[in-house]
């Protein structure tokens, strides 16, 4: 059995994701308690209450996401369950970057507030969404995009066969809707996150992200990791601080990510954190290996799997 673990980004948030774990195992509420003592963000009242209706606040998602994988991952360690390779949809390399020690625990949480802050204070102004296009190749998609005339849309997020995020202003993902439908698409939906990431007009993010991570430490990888940017893994040629800044203004090729796990000899997937979309761009890449695929977001899906692991060991 070969283990990849898959880290989820922005848009799988819920409130109370993270609680039940955070109340049954103290090593969970050890993490939290340190990314709070880093951030000074009560990452456990947004996670779990969200009493001010925070946690869709792109500064409080991005945090609030990464201790939820982290903390989970704690418990993997205490039980010896390790992966050789690990994939993250943006928000989700960090998870995978901290998991391998090319970037240390404290170091990356602060990191990722940076992240997260400037990926919102610094978006231009506008009523931004991102929509989620099903059925249709990603050159399609990509073709649709330069066909929009009234708004602005771009292909940012390449999932799996079939589906591409495209994000815009209303305009734009109003005429993509259209359009889309125009060349076939099953479906256009509307996603729980908004704004022009992975696109050039983040460039400023991208500037104040590139200064902030000359105070970062990169130290040698103890496991691979699968970059967004172009769906290969990080070598030791790689410039990573360059590529984490280039990384929100520039496409994720996570189905490309996917594809590299797999030929890797990655035969069992794990999900870590909220949510379950990853688990599901698995099932949608064509491979004929058989393979496991397991998510873990909350108490029960953890045992479980540590109970499958253990069974298949």
């Amino acid at each position: 059995m070969k283990i990849g673990f898959l880290f989820p980004g922005q848009g799988s948030q819920t409130i109370g994701m993270g609680k039940d774990l955070y109340e049954k195992y103290d090593d969970v509420k050890k993490v939290y308690q340190k990314v709070e003592e880093l951030t000074e963000i009560p990452v456990n009242k947004i996670s779990f209450e969200d009493p001010q209706n925070l946690l869709n606040q792109t500064k409080y998602t991005q945090i609030c996401i990464l201790t939820m994988s982290l903390a989970i991952l704690k418990i993997l360690e205490n039980e010896n369950i390790r992966a050789e390779i690990s994939s993250g949809l943006s928000l989700g390399e960090y998870s995978g970057l901290i998991y391998s020690k090319a970037i240390n625990f404290e170091e990356g949480v602060k990191l990722v507030k940076k992240r997260g802050e400037y990926m919102q204070d610094l978006a231009p102004q506008g009523d931004w969404q991102m929509a989620a296009v099903l059925g249709l190749e990603d050159e399609i998609v990509e073709n649709v995009c330069r066909e929009v005339k009234n708004g602005f849309a771009k292909a940012v997020n390449f999932n799996c066969p079939g589906q591409v995020v495209v994000t815009g202003d209303k305009d734009g993902i109003e005429e993509i809707e259209k359009l889309a439908k125009d060349k076939g698409a099953r479906k256009v939906r509307i996603l729980n996150t908004s704004g022009p990431f992975h696109t050039e007009k983040l460039e400023k993010a991208s500037k104040a992200l590139e200064k902030e991570l000359e105070n970062i430490n990169i130290n040698k990888f103890e496991t691979k990791v699968v970059k967004n940017l172009d769906g290969k893994i990080y070598s030791s040629n790689d410039n990573v601080k360059n590529i984490l800044a280039k990384h929100i203004i520039s496409p994720v090729r996570f189905s490309k990510g996917l594809e590299t796990m797999l030929e890797e000899g990655v035969d069992t997937f794990i999900e870590i954190g909220p949510g379950k979309t990853l688990s599901g761009f698995v099932k949608r890449i064509e491979t004929n290996k058989q393979i496991n695929i397991l998510n873990i977001n909350n108490v029960e899906s953890l045992e479980n799997t540590i109970n499958f692991l253990k069974k298949e060991n």
